[in-house]
């Protein structure tokens, strides 16, 4: 199957590419963490990173890879399957471990240290590849050139995750109210009242339910 083709399984609606990526599953079910008494709604409905493609075309899709890029690991990804799926493991404990600490920060919840030494892990990776550039803006902190590799999605998502983790934006992420969602997002609008992923989604089906316990 196509990376195109798989790319339409992958909703962007966050705002942001590491919330997106927390949201790379059919939705998440209520489940609470009877050791620490914390619901985090963590019990997932439907798995969608099933494959490094899987990784690769939601990576794509998101822009962190290039077409070009994509190609070429999608090629290395078929050359070395078992450095792949690592990769693929990686990603699902980083996806994971951003979901609860962003949860956790909506809920005002102290985060695990588990969660932040995984985050922590990925960012020493990543700063490994990045280097200081200079083009026609000035100095930036950028990636160093030759083959991508196989985990170059994985450098970019932990920067994303650990610039809104530090940054005033924190305040504004939230979780849909649908049943059975959990979806995050970053609330953009001006009023700050975001309440769904997507009015499309969840807000048309809290609607037919209102409408329907209004007619019982």
């Amino acid at each position: 199957m196509s990376l195109q083709a798989l790319e339409k399984k992958f909703k962007l609606i966050a705002g942001q590419a590491s919330l997106d990526f927390a949201n790379t599953v059919g939705g998440r079910t209520h489940a609470r963490n009877r050791k620490m008494g914390r619901d985090y709604q963590a019990a997932i409905r439907a798995e969608k990173l099933k494959h490094y493609d899987d990784l690769l075309a939601w990576s794509l899709k998101s822009g962190l890879v290039s077409e070009i890029e994509a190609k070429n690991l999608r090629r290395k990804a078929e050359a070395n399957p078992r450095a792949a799926a690592l990769v693929l493991g990686r990603a699902i404990k980083l996806r994971e471990a951003l979901y609860r600490l962003f949860k956790g920060a909506i809920e005002t919840w102290r985060p695990v240290v588990a969660d932040l030494k995984s985050l922590n892990e990925e960012l020493r990776v990543a700063r490994k590849h990045q280097r200081l550039v200079y083009d026609q803006q000035g100095f930036r902190l950028g990636w160093e050139n030759g083959e991508p590799a196989l985990d170059k999605m994985l450098w970019l998502l932990a920067e994303s995750a650990a610039e809104i983790l530090t940054s005033v934006e924190l305040a504004r992420v939230k979780q849909c109210g649908g049943d059975d969602c959990g979806w995050v997002f970053l609330d953009t609008s001006r009023s700050r009242n975001r309440t769904w992923c997507d009015m499309r989604d969840c807000g048309n089906l809290a609607k037919v339910h209102r409408f329907r316990r209004k007619a019982s």
